[in-house]
């Protein structure tokens, strides 16, 4: 198992993490069994939103005498109430849950405190004015969460919390199907297939953007829905019209800018185990940008680097991916910031040796000008040398 920084709160979270959700519907022995599995193959960053007393329960039983070797993402405002879950900003509920989360955990804190599903701009004022956050800074000043973090499927908002600066990492929706559609607070847009019928060409700009953002400003993301709830797994169902495995969603997913983890969801220990095998798979079994370039439905991410690596190898040997990775993140300033440029230094090639061949540029599933880019950012990060 590899290991990522977890942006700005250090932690170095295995890049393939658990999803807690599908266990609501298991017993308490498979619980055991998933997280046990999940453990050994080196997996130690688990998310629980879900307020049902019975899965964290059967979560923290199963986690006894190892709470150390767990990040665990907790959320404040996710509770039970009248046997079913509601999300809240009522300090006296939300307390309640939180306290209930540590009870049920066997432990007397959440590594990531998330400010739980924020998704308009009237759940943001409501969470980040007021005695909810109050209460969200107090958890953290007492020791109860070591971090902040925030979950929302909506770009628009991630950027928010960036900007804002208190939240120190994001669990963020992104799969390649997810990406393509622009900033909407309606969740089930992202679900409805018949959406994906327009001209919908590539990662859309709000999404990249934030992306950059997040590295730049060095806020971490956590994964949630990188199978979109298995959808991309049956041809049948997938907008594209063609299947993905979750080695190849896995990697779509570790190949946006600042994701350190992808919290797959498991039903069985096998599952656990098809997501593990990330770590093992060869280049040709990660390769999902081949199989979206031939996708019968939508032209993906045409003109657009989405740091798949399907260009290399270089003659050279530049690391197409990274300089372009760079360069993005560059060009958003006025001026190249002193941690990127240090990056960018730091690569054994540089976008300066390339020779202009293009052999790059016939194997870039997504038409790429990889040269000119090459081009500019060289000229780019030699400016002000």
């Amino acid at each position: 198992m590899k290991y990522r920084r977890l942006g700005k709160t250090g932690l170095m979270v295995s890049e393939i993490g658990f999803g807690g959700e599908w266990m609501e519907r298991h017993t308490a022995q498979e619980c055991r069994e998933v997280l046990e599995r999940a453990e050994a193959l080196g997996i130690n960053i688990l998310d629980c939103w879900m307020s049902n007393p019975d899965v964290r329960a059967s979560l923290g039983r199963a986690m006894a005498g190892r709470r150390e070797r767990w990040y665990i993402q907790g959320h404040i405002g996710s509770t039970w109430q009248d046997g079913q879950y509601v999300r809240t900003r009522d300090v006296d509920k939300c307390k309640e849950a939180f306290e209930d989360l540590l009870a049920r955990f066997q432990t007397d804190y959440m590594d990531l405190g998330m400010i739980h599903f924020v998704d308009t701009e009237g759940d943001w004022d409501a969470a980040m004015n007021g005695p909810y956050l109050d209460y969200v800074k107090g958890l953290k000043e007492s020791g109860k969460i070591r971090h902040i973090g925030m979950s929302t499927h909506n770009p628009a908002i991630a950027k928010k919390a960036v900007e804002h600066g208190l939240v120190e990492m994001i669990l963020f929706s992104i799969n390649p199907a997810f990406d393509m559609h622009p900033a909407t607070d309606d969740l089930d847009v992202y679900f409805d297939w018949d959406n994906y019928q327009a001209d919908l060409s590539g990662i859309d700009p709000q999404r990249a953007e934030l992306y950059r953002l997040c590295e730049q400003k060095d806020v971490g993301l956590t994964v949630m829905k990188p199978y979109a709830g298995g959808r991309l797994f049956d041809e049948k169902r997938s907008p594209f019209g063609v299947a993905l495995t979750p080695v190849q969603c896995i990697h779509y997913c570790l190949t946006r800018p600042a994701v350190a983890a992808v919290m797959a969801g498991y039903d069985t220990p096998e599952h656990v185990e098809q997501a593990a095998a990330y770590e093992t798979a060869a280049d040709e079994e990660k390769n999902y940008a081949a199989v979206l370039a031939r996708a019968p439905r939508h032209t993906f991410g045409q003109g657009e680097c989405t740091y798949c690596g399907h260009c290399q190898p270089c003659p050279v040997n530049i690391d197409i991916a990274m300089v372009n990775k760079y360069y993005d993140l560059a060009s958003m300033q006025p001026e190249v910031p002193a941690a990127v440029r240090g990056h960018y230094e730091g690569l054994e090639h540089r976008a300066d040796e390339c020779v202009g061949c293009k052999s790059c540029e016939s194997r870039c599933p997504f038409g790429v000008n990889i040269a000119e880019r090459m081009t500019r950012a060289a000229r780019l990060f030699q400016a002000g040398c």
